[in-house]
């Protein structure tokens, strides 16, 4: 297998490297270079697109063609006239300049031949069809052939190492909130084109005065033929594994037109191929972002969700999806847009996991703990929103959005623990919220902007918690605390929490362009919220009864009833100008803060001022290479539940209680950024660095008995400091494209154990290298390798864990009708005395239709072929470091039929 892999390498960097490289300077007619002009090369013989390339600042390019060949050499720019020119390659490299005359002519000029990629400003546009090899079937497949654009671990498209924050088909938002939606269903036999849109602006009339340069959107252009008509693909199909029978149903349907657009996706099987995650759900911002996100203020509304497991790498040891999701847009009037989206999501999980944990032991005698679960989810997530956009003129819009969520959630869990024993664990909860958001924007002329935006958070939580401990002796000291009967077979104890917030997030901004480089903000904004809890922790006895102990330590306080107000009311001014390559952006907030808390009939109030500077400085060293630099001081408040006094059980081995006096956090944070994107050689590189340091940061105090912690927050007077670290460099060759990336965390942070303090650093980093091929009809191949190390210094202990993990991906397109598939990867998890778990997963996939028209499509697909049935990774916290032995889905083979509308 080896020798054949380096075969394939081989041969590719070969035909790479054993081609004739044209290349020189494109000029004007009195010598000046241009910069973005296209150069294309046609084969004379198969009257093909064998090369392109677009021009550098210094008007260079560069073509790869092949040996003792004619070619017809094609040269364009804006404004110019194009010039074509034949050349015979021979057996040397060739030097040839171009230049081009203005065209003064009005007629238009018909293109024989379609440049791969163009560019138009801030927008990229990249021909699907120059790039796609044929065993494409979705968008995300198409996505990583394209020089420039990525998919990152998460299923995110990633451009300029920036996140893509939106996906448009036509100029449609497609599910507004999560590119994945785009990138895991739309089929790739639709894309035309895919322009990437930098420095995108929500709002075209605030694009000349706000920063947009983190703002990168998608837009797809569909073919001609899947205008006015429904397309897609209906997927079904079936097999067996050793434990069970196996089905799928995957229909995915697309309409699009002028006025309208219709988009339903669903989801029904047992495979393990999870649509919607309930990580992707909680991800889904909707296209919701907070009016206040650049105050400086940050208010934290808490997480009241179960404690629910979360997958692996979507992997579980059995899954069962049902996912539907429908998207519409309508444009009655070129004034009005209206458009929506409905997801309903229901998943059946079981989960496995073995857990090795070495607590934080500095003499105190806290005992590492072995523990095993077996677990059952069961999940209803629904999601709906409406969006309406009016726009009468180009002075005035008016957005009004509402999203609504609800979902029911259960988790069943029985597990053993080599200290505790026995426990049965029952989660159950019912959230549902409500966040309406309202925009108005008016430009009064050329020199005054005007902008209103307020949004509204309505959320209802009830999480409820039951725990039967079997085993009473080695739980015996929290009960007593606890206050519980003991005069029972079993402790049967439940926790019981509703969190209501209703808050409001309002601000009014005014611009004032000074000239055409510079112009003046002031922001008028507040933040009003209000946080309602309630708890209570009562016992179920053995003739099913209920009992409401009292705890023998925190004041015997076991309910909460706590009424939460916070209110900011802040100015904000920013100056924004450019000078040479410089744009320089410092600003300054003034806060009047305000805080109070009732609870068992007493009253907490804090009020204070506060200013905020922030500062933001872009370095255009040239159109596609650039230097940022960000600085803000932010203050952080915290949620109604590190508030309450009362003791709250979060599970049976972790109990809480507020602190009504906790003040809020200030945060310093710098981030330095580069990017830069050179289309002349196809090299992409970015990094950046970031610094926080957090003051008065709320720390927990915790005291344990045996595994058993007790937990209440406090502001510590020890700052806590992280640093983290990305970049990536990549470039092709030919037809062969090398990536390098690497990541680094570093976090100090302070912990407070038995009343002792240490210092926790956490260490890690990871790097990966990437080669993969990229011919138009040969097989293609990718490598991949990654290391990483986690290192945990938690004082008196250190633990250091490695993962090593190569991995090889191959497609081919033979034929013109089979598509054959295969990825595999070896993982090797380790400490330093060595090897703890290895595993390998291998999948592979047999393809067969007529010809890329064909209707049908037929398909063999097999996962986890190895038949591996665990895997390993390393966690930490401020308490414990774990090794988790995690169980997984056998080896599964489908049958699949797919038919394209």
């Amino acid at each position: 297998m080896k020798k054949i892999l380096c075969i394939m390498l081989l041969c590719a960097a070969g035909q790479s490297f054993a081609q004739i490289r044209v290349e020189g300077v494109v000029k004007d007619s009195i010598g000046t270079p241009l910069e973005l002009a296209n150069v294309i090369a046609i084969n004379q013989e198969t009257k093909a697109l064998e090369s392109y390339a677009i021009t550098n600042d210094e008007g260079r390019y560069k073509l790869n063609l092949g040996k003792n060949a004619e070619y017809s050499i094609q040269v364009s720019y804006i404004g110019m006239r194009t010039l074509t020119q034949t050349i015979t390659t021979k057996e040397e490299h060739i030097d040839r300049d171009f230049s081009l005359e203005v065209d003064n002519s009005l007629d238009e000029i018909e293109l024989t031949y379609e440049m791969p990629v163009t560019i138009k400003g801030d927008t990229l546009i990249y021909n699907a069809d120059s790039f796609n090899k044929g065993t494409e079937r979705k968008l995300e497949d198409v996505l990583k052939n394209l020089p420039g654009v990525e998919i990152n671990d998460d299923g995110q498209i990633e451009v300029e190492g920036k996140v893509v924050s939106k996906v448009m088909v036509d100029g449609k938002d497609f599910f507004d909130g999560d590119t994945k939606m785009a990138t895991k269903n739309i089929p790739s036999n639709a894309v035309d084109k895919v322009q990437v849109l930098k420095n995108f602006a929500e709002v075209g009339q605030l694009s000349g005065v706000t920063n947009n340069q983190d703002n990168i959107a998608i837009n797809i252009k569909l073919k001609e033929g899947k205008k006015n008509f429904w397309f897609g693909n209906i997927t079904a199909g079936g097999g067996s594994s050793v434990d069970q029978g196996l089905y799928l149903v995957q229909p995915k349907l697309f309409y699009y037109s002028p006025k309208y657009s219709v988009n339903f996706i669903g989801d029904l099987n047992n495979t393990g191929e999870v649509a919607f995650t309930r990580r992707d759900y909680f991800n889904f911002s909707g296209g919701f972002r907070p009016p206040s996100r650049q105050s400086g203020t940050s208010i934290n509304l808490g997480n009241n969700n179960l404690g629910f497991l979360a997958m692996q790498n979507n992997r579980a040891k059995d899954i069962n999806t049902k996912f539907g999701a429908a998207n519409f847009s309508y444009s009655p009037k070129k004034i009005l847009d209206i458009s929506g989206f409905a997801i309903f999501s229901n998943s059946k999980t079981e989960l496995q996991e073995n857990n090795s944990i070495t607590y934080t032991d500095q003499g105190l005698g806290i005992p590492d703990e072995n523990t095993q679960s077996n677990t059952t989810q069961r999940s209803d997530l629904g999601m709906l929103k409406f969006s309406t956009k009016y726009k009468p003129n180009t002075s005035n819009q008016l957005d009004y959005d509402i999203l609504g969520r609800i979902s029911k959630e259960e988790q069943d869990q029985n597990y053993f623990s080599s200290v505790i024993g026995n426990i049965d664990q029952l989660e159950n909860t019912s959230p549902y919220s409500i966040n309406q958001n309202f925009n108005y924007y008016y430009t009064l002329n050329e020199t005054n902007i005007f902008a209103l935006e307020a949004q509204h958070l309505l959320q209802d939580e009830d999480p409820f918690y039951n725990a039967i401990l079997e085993d009473k002796t080695n739980y015996m000291n929290t009960a007593d605390g606890l206050g519980l009967d003991n005069n029972q077979s079993s402790y049967n104890i439940v926790q019981d929490k509703r969190v209501k917030s209703n808050q409001l997030d309002a601000k009014l901004d005014y611009w004032n362009v000074l000239n055409q480089k510079s112009n003046i903000n002031l922001t008028l904004g507040t933040i009003l919220s209000r946080q309602q809890f309630d708890s209570e922790i009562f016992q179920f006895l053995d003739d099913d009864s209920k009992f409401e102990p009292t705890p023998n330590f925190n004041d015997g306080l076991d309910t909460n009833d706590t009424d939460y107000y916070f209110s900011d009311l802040y100015l904000g001014f920013h100056y924004r100008f450019k000078t040479g390559m410089f744009t320089f952006n410092p600003g300054v907030s003034a806060h009047v803060f305000s805080t109070k808390n009732t609870q068992f009939n007493v009253t907490y109030k804090d009020n204070f001022f506060k200013i905020l500077p922030d500062f933001d400085m872009r370095m255009e060293l040239k159109k596609s290479e650039n230097i940022t630099l960000r600085y803000n001081m932010q203050t952080q408040f915290t949620d109604v539940t590190n508030l309450a006094r009362g003791l709250v059980l979060n599970n049976y081995n972790s109990l809480y209680f507020g602190n009504e006096a906790l003040d809020n956090s200030i945060s310093h944070n710098i981030n330095l950024s580069y990017f830069s994107f050179n289309m002349f050689n196809y090299t992409n590189v970015h990094g950046m660095i970031s610094y926080r340091k957090s003051i008065d940061q709320i720390r927990s105090l915790t005291n344990f008995e045996s595994v058993i912690r007790t937990n209440s927050p406090f502001n510590s007077s020890f700052a806590d400091e992280s640093v983290s670290a990305n970049g990536r460099f990549q470039r092709r060759f030919g037809k062969i494209q090398a990536s390098i990336n690497g990541n680094f965390n570093y976090s100090k942070f302070n912990q407070f154990i038995q009343n002792q303090r240490s210092v926790n650093e956490n260490y890690s980093h990871s790097y990966r290298a990437e080669v993969r091929t990229n011919f138009k009809d040969a097989p293609n191949v990718e490598i991949g390798y990654r290391y990483a190390i986690s290192d945990n210094d938690q004082g008196a202990t250190r633990t250091k864990f490695y993962t090593k993990a190569p991995s090889i991906e191959f497609d081919a397109y033979i034929w013109k009708k089979l598509t054959f598939r295969t990825d595999y990867s070896y993982n090797n998890f380790s400490d330093e005395d060595g090897t703890i778990n290895d595993f390998q997963f291998w999948n592979a996939s047999l393809s067969y239709r007529k010809d890329r028209d064909a209707k049908f499509e037929y398909e063999v697909k097999a996962t986890n072929l190895l038949d591996t049935r665990s895997q390993s990774q390393s966690n930490s916290n401020a308490f414990s470091v774990s090794a988790t032995e995690y169980f997984i889905q056998p080896r599964f083979v489908t049958f699949r039929l797919r038919y394209e509308l």
